[in-house]
């Protein structure tokens, strides 16, 4: 139960709503027990009375008006119990999303480089929806159930202390003793049914998104048997709950029933040493009547062990420490942004190897260094650690003569526009997708940066409202990049780091965007990767990495003269 308590802490924000839920619960089992109490009573006594003298000064108005107040309650606070506790709890979930959401943006990339998307999303979504049978299938039955039982002892034992202490044992008995039961025999099917969920999102997102690479080496068949297999260990887990659910009514009111028997049999003699009267009809009918308060708990703990695998799997994230924690004050700097690595070594967290070694490079401020090299040498990651997704190992990064680290995060980001070889696009307008860079720009600067990058095609339906992103126009992975570039045009940070820039582009539009990047290159820090040895000499300086090591570095007509690797890959070319 542990692995609840991150998400019972943020009932606190919505105690009213949950609490004034809780008790319009209360009333409506109330109401409920109340009124087939008052009826099984009623009717008994207005049967007596109708064969004695009593019929003539038997009050039939005042049950009566009891009776239908009764009904009208139960009925009013059914409604208002629903409405309250689902708005509290949809509440809840926003929160709760929000809640995962914050502490899983400090993760990304590190702590979950190894988790699926679909993963994720099953997490976001399923895992914190499961959250909801905290509330409305354990606290709140619980509570009730606690109170209610309370409340039936209390009203029997006003007219028969012994039959209301027997009834009010065995009712807290079965609420203490069923749970606990039926959680251990269903913890087991609720765990592999919430992992077969995530299994099955993950399983139908990867044939969906990889249909046409499927399709293309005849997999799509094993994909799909895969889906099937997956869902059909669902279907199982679903139908043993359901079965189980329906074993934990049918038992639960026979227990009731047998309960009836014993108290009929009990009262059979009078209620309170009274010779029998319809009081014993009161004591029956409340016994019958108190199956409605453990009702909602029959079933409920079987869905306990899937809420606590739930928990489990959102803790996975919630309860992670970032492999990078920034500072919230941030740091004094000049305006002078320089970029200096100081003897860097750096490996991934799930690796050993170092993917780059030693490294000592400065790149003066408004100065542009070219980094070249193989693929797979180290290029992008010194751009990854210059934007903080991990913190090297050894050695020093400093950005305007201070360290990296001393940088808050908004400080940084401020700093820094990024084209990288993924550019992700946003399940939204083009207006969107651009704006989320600069928010402060008009329709104007828009359209005219999408004709810099050559996209005024887009422009041709529904302008800058073109929908992107799942569902809407779809997008050559040129177009992301020039999507990409734009952004950081648009950001138009004194840093800017390009990696790959115009990788997917025909050579007409790789001018076109080296050209504008002449141009914004002006008074600026750039660092540039690439493996493609294309307009190099306008670069200040460059860099030649190879298995994580600088090997060597100065300007394009240098290396050239010196005719040693840079030389060679030239003359390759």
């Amino acid at each position: 139960m542990r692995d609840l308590l991150p998400y019972l802490k943020l009932y606190k924000k919505h105690w009213f709503g949950l609490s004034l839920g809780m008790l319009l619960a209360f009333l409506t089992i109330a109401a409920s027990i109340g009124l087939l109490t008052l009826s099984g009573w009623f009717l008994s006594a207005a049967a007596v009375a109708g064969l004695t003298i009593a019929r003539e000064t038997f009050n039939y108005m005042l049950p009566g008006a009891f009776v239908r107040g009764f009904a009208m309650g139960r009925t009013a606070g059914r409604w208002g119990e629903r409405v309250v506790s689902h708005n509290a709890t949809f509440k809840l979930l926003t929160d709760l999303r929000v809640f995962f959401f914050s502490k899983l943006a400090p993760l990304i990339p590190g702590r979950v480089s190894n988790l699926r998307d679909a993963d994720l999303l099953n997490r976001l979504v399923a895992d914190i929806d499961a959250m909801d049978h905290v509330y409305l299938r354990l606290v709140s039955p619980m509570v009730v159930g606690l109170f209610g039982i309370a409340g039936l002892t209390a009203l029997l034992c006003w007219f028969d202390r012994d039959l209301g202490l027997i009834l009010g044992a065995i009712l807290l008995t079965l609420l203490l003793t069923w749970p606990v039961l039926f959680y251990k025999l269903g913890k087991r099917n609720g765990s592999e049914l919430t992992q077969n969920k995530a299994d099955l999102r993950i399983a139908t997102l990867d044939w969906l998104q990889g249909y046409s690479e499927l399709t293309l080496f005849g997999a799509q068949e094993r994909y799909r048997t895969a889906i099937l297999d997956t869902q059909q260990r669902l279907l199982k887990n679903q139908l043993f709950n359901a079965h189980f659910a329906g074993l934990a009514q049918a038992l639960l009111m026979l227990a009731n029933g047998w309960t009836v028997v014993l108290m009929l049999w009990l009262a059979a003699d009078g209620v309170a040493g009274n010779t029998p009267d319809p009081m014993i009809a009161l004591v029956v009918f409340a016994t019958m009547a108190s199956v409605e308060l453990l009702m909602p708990i029959a079933g409920a703990f079987q869905h306990l062990g899937q809420t606590l695998t739930s928990a489990r799997r959102l803790n996975d994230i919630t309860l992670s420490e970032p492999d990078v924690q920034f500072t919230q004050q941030g740091i004094e700097h000049s305006n002078e942004y320089s970029i200096e690595y100081k003897g860097i070594t750096f490996h991934y967290p799930d690796n050993d190897v170092d993917v780059v070694s030693n490294i000592n490079l400065s790149i003066p401020a408004r100065q542009r260094v070219a980094v070249v090299g193989q693929t797979g040498s180290g290029k992008s990651t010194l751009l990854q650690l210059l934007n903080r997704y991990w913190d090297v190992q050894k050695g020093e990064i400093l950005i305007a003569g201070q360290p990296i680290k001393g940088w808050s995060e908004s400080q940084l980001r401020q700093a820094i526009s990024v084209v990288s070889q993924r550019v992700d696009i946003l399940n939204g307008s083009l207006r969107d997708n651009l704006l989320m860079a600069s928010p402060d720009c008009d329709d104007a600067e828009l359209t005219a940066i999408l004709a810099k990058v050559g996209l005024e095609k887009l422009l041709t339906e529904t302008g800058l409202d073109t929908w992107l992103g799942d569902g809407g126009r779809q997008l050559s992975g040129g177009e992301k990049r020039r999507i990409g570039i734009a952004r950081a045009l648009l950001h138009n940070a004194p840093i800017l780091l390009l990696d790959e820039p115009t990788e997917g582009l025909d050579k007409q539009t790789e001018q076109q965007i080296m050209q504008l990047f002449e141009s914004h290159f002006v008074d600026k820090t750039v660092l540039f990767i690439t493996h493609r040895l294309v307009d190099l000499d306008k670069m200040d300086a460059i860099c030649l990495i190879e298995q994580g090591e600088i090997v060597e570095y100065g300007s394009h007509d240098a290396l050239i003269q010196q005719k040693g690797r840079y030389y060679q890959l030239n003359q390759t070319l």
